[in-house]
């Protein structure tokens, strides 16, 4: 007989009780929330306190939670809370290291479009921006909001009317439905864990505390490259500040391998050998090589 452990919450702290919800209850899929503050600034921001609730009338909801550190609330809530307006866009795997970015917590005047790289595309009939990538985009309309708590972790229930939706013909069936491998979903499990639907488990390290430079800092010739992907520029756009040149030449001149890719400079070998760095979790490693080329 398995032994278990038995918890009253209210025996435990916050951060730990947050633990142990998100660690039993998953996979969860992902809002990718789009809103727009009073000012006109986008912001996008993703929770995976998130599911579908009715089809007539069509209502998504999803839930941004009162910060626990401090009893703040985000600007996700506050934009819809001003203007009951919201795009929910749905993540794929293409798109994951992008929408962890964007995740951090930039200043309010920041536009996290622009910090993980995706691209805005307006919407019809509400005036938050859609996600161009994204392979289905709810357009929804606030009916209400209702908060759950009043303390730090407390949730605010935000019912989201679905007034147009839009679908990439590249994840229909051929009878027009949603094909459930071709959209290749994401969701959040515990910790840093994801679920990819149709393949398994794997890891997303969490976001920077302090502020990732973004994808919008990343050099041109290095965004608009042939070989890296929109989740290796989401990989390249969080650390908090750029190798030194001392350790860009060190490391150009410590291996035979990286002064032969760099003397053919052959742009696509240099970035494929990035993208393997990246692949292996050596975030560094890559940036290290992608700049090194810039000192030849």
């Amino acid at each position: 007989m398995n032994k278990t452990i038995s918890i009253v919450p209210s025996e435990l702290s916050t951060g730990e009780l947050h633990g142990y919800l998100l660690g039993a209850v998953g996979p969860r899929p992902i809002a990718f929330a789009s809103t727009i503050s009073e000012s006109g600034v986008p912001n996008l921001s993703p929770f995976s306190f998130f599911n579908v609730f009715s089809a007539n009338p069509p209502i998504l909801i999803f839930s941004p939670a009162r910060r626990v550190r401090n009893n703040t609330t985000k600007h996700t809530l506050e934009n819809v809370m001003n203007t009951m307006e919201v795009v929910i866009n749905i993540v794929n795997y293409d798109i994951v290291q992008q929408m962890s970015l964007s995740s951090t917590e930039y200043p309010e005047e920041i536009n996290e479009f622009e910090k993980s790289g995706l691209t805005m595309q307006e919407s019809e009939l509400v005036k938050p921006y859609r996600v161009a990538e994204s392979p289905v985009q709810f357009e929804c309309k606030v009916t209400k909001v209702e908060p759950l708590g009043e303390e730090g972790g407390a949730g605010n229930l935000i019912f989201s009317e679905v007034v147009k939706m839009h679908i990439h013909q590249a994840v229909l069936s051929e009878n027009g439905g949603i094909d459930q491998h071709k959209i290749d979903q994401v969701a959040r499990m515990g910790g840093n864990w994801y679920s990819r639907a149709r393949l398994g488990m794997f890891e997303v390290p969490k976001p920077l505390s302090t502020l990732g430079i973004g994808v919008d800092q990343i050099p041109e010739q290095i965004r608009s490259s042939k070989v890296l992907t929109g989740n290796d520029l989401g990989l390249l756009g969080n650390i908090e500040q750029l190798p030194s040149q001392e350790e860009v030449i060190a490391f150009k001149e410590s291996f035979v391998e990286i002064k032969e890719l760099l003397d053919a400079t052959d742009e696509i070998s240099l970035h494929r050998r990035a993208q393997e760095y990246l692949n292996e979790g050596e975030v560094l490693s890559a940036w290290k090589l992608l700049l090194a080329a810039d000192t030849i």
